[in-house]
């Protein structure tokens, strides 16, 4: 059965406040299954924030390396039912040789813990080389921190989403992509910029912490400066090191701290 699955809902809610108990209403984020389906086969299953999700299948195929492109994307059908949203993909034969061959190989395996993989090379792959020579101004990162807040329309109607914003290298915000999950809301900016062929002449400036995944994702898409609101991890900086990106965390107003290729960053704040 097909129905609108919506990015927010209303709900009732109870408030106690100095000893009373008020009743209003409240706009929740929305936290559904969202499956990713290619060519007739199910992969995946994330809880997702359903809004923007052809950008989501797009980014998501992307950065973990199902296509290689866009155009290895063929379409995108987006079945609702009653326990969540499908989205078929459909894939050149080419991608999905690959991801037949990649699923081959989780089967059987008994290890437990990051998807499947039973090796630590398995765990944390390589990360792809960042290609860019560009440099940034502290002052074109600082405009960005500044006005991300006003970009974040479903984060000011419910307060529990993560964004994710592909900023120009004035620091002016040109896209902002929202999910209950980090990774959701990368995926979703990275499959946006590829599907509008916005140049990599740019950065990333991300609501959450800088986890090595949100390092490997943008590095799959050659995005040279990841700036996070919240700390990095250990492996996230060993990783930007690796593949030479610049890792930037607790983006706030008037302050940065940069962990890695802390060359690409110059001039003044201010």
């Amino acid at each position: 059965m097909n129905k609108t699955i919506h990015r927010a809902s209303r709900v009732k809610r109870h408030i106690w406040l100095d000893g009373e108990l008020v009743t209003a209403d409240d706009q929740v984020a929305t936290e559904t299954p969202v499956a990713m389906v290619y060519n007739g086969i199910s992969h995946v299953v994330m809880m997702s924030t359903p809004c923007d999700l052809e950008d989501f299948v797009t980014g998501f195929s992307l950065s973990e390396g199902i296509i290689t492109g866009t155009k290895q994307l063929l379409d995108v059908e987006e079945i609702t039912t009653d326990k969540g949203i499908e989205l078929h993909a459909t894939i050149t034969a080419e991608a999905f040789v690959g991801l037949k061959e990649r699923r081959r190989n989780l089967v059987g395996r008994t290890g437990c813990g990051l998807c499947g993989a039973e090796s630590l090379d398995q765990a944390i792959p390589t990360p792809k080389t960042v290609n860019s020579l560009l440099q940034l101004s502290h002052k074109a990162l600082q405009r960005a921190v500044v006005a991300l807040a006003d970009w974040q329309e479903l984060q000011k109607e419910t307060g529990a989403v993560h964004g994710a914003a592909w900023c120009d290298t004035q620091g002016n915000i040109l896209a902002v992509r929202e999910d209950v999950g980090r990774h959701n809301a990368l995926d979703k900016l990275i499959g946006t910029m590829a599907r509008n062929h916005f140049t990599s002449d740019g950065f990333v400036l991300v609501t959450s912490r800088a986890s090595y995944e949100m390092v490997s994702k943008a590095a799959s898409a050659n995005i040279c400066l990841l700036a996070a609101v919240s700390a990095p991890t250990s492996l996230a900086i060993n990783l930007a090191k690796e593949c030479g990106l610049s890792l930037v965390g607790f983006s706030r107003q008037g302050r940065h701290v940069i962990y890695s290729n802390e060359q690409r960053l110059v001039g003044e704040t201010s």
